[in-house]
């Protein structure tokens, strides 16, 4: 196990998102100190879609839910729906730091963007992730995502409840649920957004000592800042099992894309076994790739109004988004793209205020606009 975890441990290094997120807001309902503010939410969601998965984490997850200022005043109201998927080796609240919520949507909502809910839920697992994959090992995350968290917020907030109205988007490992999940359920969503995606091609064969045939596609390191407890949030301190690490970011992509309900205790296979690779599993790793995947999934990809990629243009993960950028016109998919100057994590904030909201105030479907 060791070994294996050693064979692989540069490939995942991107996966711990590094950055200092400040004090995290107390995890109780907010009030809006104003009417110009809008307030954060934090529930719980259970989803059927999670019950019953090998690696025995709890199916009622932590949800953060943004209202905007107006929700309170105007009870006649429906609003449109954001889903934010965060990314690996942290929880929902230390997005909600990166992020700036709820600040930097009030700004943006000032600023012109128009008025929408957002909804965050954390999919921190035993193995700091859970890939929004679909295993026995970590449960029906595309399910989840698709049907469990958007049936909850429809029946329990002033939501639109129509694809037309639903918006998903996210970041690093979110922004490959993004891709995954859009790709599969374009019944639930009409527009993606898909931040700095990881894991776009997943070929751990590559990897093997003296390869370097997967990096800048997908594997291949950021540089870290800060990491631990202080960059993950309470939420997620002192959570998880397993080796840590980058031994977790391994073990988490196995339970969620080579599980094995025969193998216990961990219930996954690796792709290696006593130092050598094992095909099949690599094979495996390869199918969950989007850059694999789309081609399957093309009426599904031109059933969407609009989609969107953005990548820095220092991110290690760039060329993989560029391959998908490429793949998706090859394919006559409609979509925009943009690399832009910045690296994996500094300026994810300063784009979800300024690009990513008001993309989705000119996508979605409002009360008062019709769509031809």
């Amino acid at each position: 196990m060791k070994s294996s975890i050693a064979v692989f441990s540069v490939s995942l290094l991107f996966f711990a998102l590094a950055f200092v997120t400040g004090p995290l807001p107390a995890q109780t309902k907010t009030k809006a100190a104003d009417s110009s503010k809008g307030r954060l939410e934090r529930i719980k969601v259970h989803g059927a879609s999670l019950e019953g998965n090998l690696e025995g984490d709890s199916p009622d997850r932590d949800v953060v839910v943004y209202l905007p200022p107006s929700y309170s005043k105007a009870p006649a109201r429906r609003y449109p729906v954001v889903y934010f998927l965060h990314g690996y080796t942290v929880g929902v609240e230390a997005y909600v730091g990166l992020l700036k919520l709820p600040d930097a949507v009030d700004s943006a909502f000032a600023s012109g963007t128009r008025e929408m809910i957002l909804v965050l839920p954390d999919a921190f697992t035993v193995y700091s992730g859970s890939m929004y994959s679909n295993s026995p090992t970590t449960g029906d995350w595309e399910g989840y995502v698709s049907h469990d968290l958007v049936a909850y917020i429809d029946s329990h907030y002033r939501t639109m409840a129509d694809r037309a109205s639903r918006g998903l988007a996210g970041h690093s490992m979110g922004g490959y649920g993004t891709v995954r999940v859009g790709m599969k359920h374009p019944e639930a969503f009409s527009a993606l957004y898909a931040m700095s995606s990881c894991c776009l091609m997943n070929n751990p064969t590559q990897l093997l000592p003296g390869s370097d045939g997967a990096r800048g596609r997908g594997n291949a390191p950021p540089p870290a800042r800060a990491q631990g407890d202080a960059a993950r949030g309470p939420a997620e301190a002192g959570r998880g099992r397993g080796p840590g690490g980058f031994g977790n970011a391994l073990f988490a992509q196995a339970a969620a894309w080579a599980p094995n309900p025969m193998n216990p205790p961990q219930y996954f296979d690796l792709p290696t076994k006593d130092g050598e690779p094992q095909p099949l599993i690599a094979a495996k790793w390869a199918a969950n790739s989007p850059l694999v995947m789309v081609d399957q999934y093309v009426p599904n990809l031109k059933q969407y109004h609009a989609i969107a990629m953005d990548v820095g243009d220092k991110d290690p993960l760039g060329a993989s988004n560029i391959d998908l950028d490429k793949a998706l016109t090859r394919l006559g998919v409609p979509h925009v793209f943009e690399q832009y100057e910045g690296d994996h994590m500094n300026r994810v904030g300063a784009r979800f205020q300024s690009n990513l909201l008001p993309f989705f105030s000119q996508q979605l479907k409002f009360p008062e606009t019709r769509r031809h």
